[in-house]
């Protein structure tokens, strides 16, 4: 005959209390250490009304998908000058104060036409050039580690070389050496920004997944219409990728 101890009793018992309520303290855990996503999108280019609507839309799917706490967008239109160089240094810095986790992350998008210069920006009567340069400084000096910046622009790629590291996630709508294409003023969203955002992102479920979605989706529209490929890149992220998971 088995005699049944009091010990393997209680054992049994603390280990079925166990099981019921780890879900409960892991649950608490999670929502002790969250992580805040801050979207700032600029539409730099105020003579075309394209620009203006891809960063406002790309900003509401970003929050959306990853979540944003502020959002904010700003674009330039043929009178308006919200959307300048040192507007952006202000909002960057601006936004950086309420990212204090060592998990936060700074998301920027900004849309615009492009050069091997850098970007360009239309505020009424102000013409100036985003440089790769300038970015890194801002970026630099919000003291937020963990960032991604997405540029939809001809030559875009210039950019990587001055941001991509493995806290900062770079994604071009072009290489340094091409153009992008659909930046009609009639538009709601250039080839890239509608392949990325409005198509991959809406049901990918990290940014890379939408980067090849999209990536894809762009060439085959630029073969149709006989472009020569603008061949959008990603670069960097190493450590912000797994911070990102998309909400279904």
């Amino acid at each position: 005959m088995t005699v049944k101890s009091p010990i393997s009793r209680l054992g049994k018992a603390v280990l079925a209390a166990f099981l019921t309520f780890a879900p409960m303290f892991a649950g608490a855990y999670a929502a002790e250490d969250p992580h805040k996503v801050s979207v700032v999108s600029f539409g730099l280019f105020g003579d075309q009304s394209v620009f203006r609507r891809e960063a406002t839309g790309a900003a509401q799917i970003v929050a959306r998908r990853f979540g944003g706490d502020p959002v904010i967008v700003k674009f330039n239109t043929k009178t308006g000058d919200s959307a300048t160089v040192e507007a952006l240094a202000a909002t960057l810095r601006e936004t950086a104060k309420q990212l204090h986790g060592p998990n936060d992350i700074l998301f920027l998008i900004l849309t615009s036409h492009g050069s091997p210069h850098g970007l360009a920006v239309t505020a009424g009567h102000l013409v100036e050039t985003l440089t790769p340069s300038s970015l890194a400084e801002m970026l630099d000096r919000t003291g937020v580690r963990h960032k991604v910046v997405i540029i939809s622009a001809c030559y875009s790629g210039v950019f990587i070389p001055a941001l991509a590291d493995a806290d900062t996630l770079v994604i071009t709508a072009a290489d340094a050496n091409h153009a992008s294409f659909g930046c009609e003023d009639k538009a709601k969203w250039t080839y890239f920004g509608d392949a990325f955002f409005n198509v991959a992102l809406r049901q990918a479920k990290s940014l890379k997944d939408a980067y090849l979605l999209a990536r894809s989706l762009v060439l085959k529209r630029e073969l149709r219409q006989g472009f020569d490929p603008s061949h959008p890149l990603m670069a960097g992220g190493g450590n912000v990728e797994p911070l990102l998971v998309a909400v279904p």
